[in-house]
């Protein structure tokens, strides 16, 4: 197996015990007690921060640089041993890789979104680095949030250079950007804290639906229709997520809420948008992990989501339960369906290939 590809078995790892614990802080009674604990943990890092990793370093020409996503595709496995101190240290040093990708990358390069991105990085390493010194996730959750937030823009930026946005516009981007990060940097219980990510989030949904490609794509057919359909409905669970902060802050779930509209809604959109681009580049192929059946598992997660969200809302605690657990479900049913399909189109003739995915 080449170098690159060692982190995935970890990475699925990482996605379906931190499901499995997001399960069990649902109520389901599943003997697999770590899995729980390190629920954010397992997902953020684990799953998200280690693919993040591996899609930056890919394009990188040594091989040295896949050992940094590898040591942070371990961390997860040292996490469910009960060795969490080991498993933060190795998800820090895959979060160094990464950001000394960015800063070469904004040597060569002099593109404003890399900034984003390099502050976006050390978002996640703050938000570590709070975890090893309190040991509460809670306090890191919302620099993760600044991590995955930044990143997600960034991108959308870094494809939106070819188009004529006006610079005010651009300007005002980066002051959504900056609110958020003086958001996160306040304390988060504190009212100021929670409005400034609030309006960063709600600005922010607001920018990207009138400007990201997104909004050239839902005009086509197939494949570019499912991306930006994916990322469209990903800006208005982020705009969900900014209104969550100023229309129920007094509501007994309004942690859960905020947490996963966030990391559900907008993050995990992203990520079935996003998945046959970059599956395709990480595994250094042209073939898309794309058929129409996406279309179906796709709208079942949307509705199992809105389900779970609804039911939060209205306190129903056992309806959240089940809509909580079928959405797991769904998760890793996109997941294994996009692997059937990428096998499948691997092993065909390119002509073939071609035909199928228009």
């Amino acid at each position: 197996m080449k170098l690159r590809l060692l982190p995935l078995p970890l990475v699925l790892l990482a996605i379906v015990t931190g499901i499995v614990g997001g399960w069990m802080r649902l109520g389901w009674k599943i003997p697999l007690p770590e899995a729980s604990f390190q629920h954010g943990i397992l997902m953020t890092g684990g799953f998200l921060g280690t693919l993040i990793t591996l899609e930056r370093t890919v394009s990188m020409p040594s091989n040295w640089w896949r050992m940094f996503p590898l040591v942070a595709a371990l961390s997860s496995m040292f996490l469910l041993l009960g060795e969490r101190q080991i498993g933060q240290v190795a998800l820090m040093i895959g979060n160094v890789g990464l950001l000394a990708v960015y800063i070469i990358q904004m040597a060569k390069h002099k593109d404003a979104y890399w900034y984003l991105l390099l502050a976006g990085a050390t978002c996640w390493l703050l938000g570590n680095l709070v975890l090893l010194k309190v040991g509460l996730v809670a306090a890191a959750t919302t620099w993760w949030i600044g991590f995955i937030f930044l990143t997600i823009v960034g991108e959308r930026l870094e494809l939106t250079r070819y188009l004529n946005i006006p610079k005010w516009a651009k300007a005002l981007l980066w002051v959504f950007a900056t609110l958020l990060i003086i958001g996160i940097a306040l304390p988060f219980h504190s009212v100021y804290g929670q409005q400034l990510m609030g309006v960063a989030s709600i600005g922010t949904a607001f920018w990207l639906m009138k400007y990201d490609m997104a909004r050239i794509g839902i005009r086509k057919a197939g494949f570019h229709r499912y991306v930006a359909t994916g990322l469209l409905v990903g800006y208005g669970w982020l705009l969900i997520n900014g209104l969550t902060v100023f229309l129920i802050p007094n509501h007994p779930l309004f942690y859960d809420l905020f947490l996963h509209t966030f990391f559900l809604g907008f993050a995990f959109s992203m990520i079935w948008a996003h998945a046959p681009i970059i599956f395709p580049a990480i595994l250094k192929t042209t073939h898309r992990p794309y058929h129409p059946i996406l279309w179906v598992i796709w709208g079942l997660f949307q509705l199992t989501l809105i389900g779970r969200t609804v039911f939060a809302w209205m306190g129903n605690t056992e309806l959240r339960k089940w809509l909580g657990g079928a959405n797991g479900v769904v998760v890793l049913m996109m997941f294994a369906t996009m692997a059937v399909i990428m096998i499948y189109r691997l092993s065909k003739k390119p002509s073939t290939i071609n035909s199928e995915s228009k």
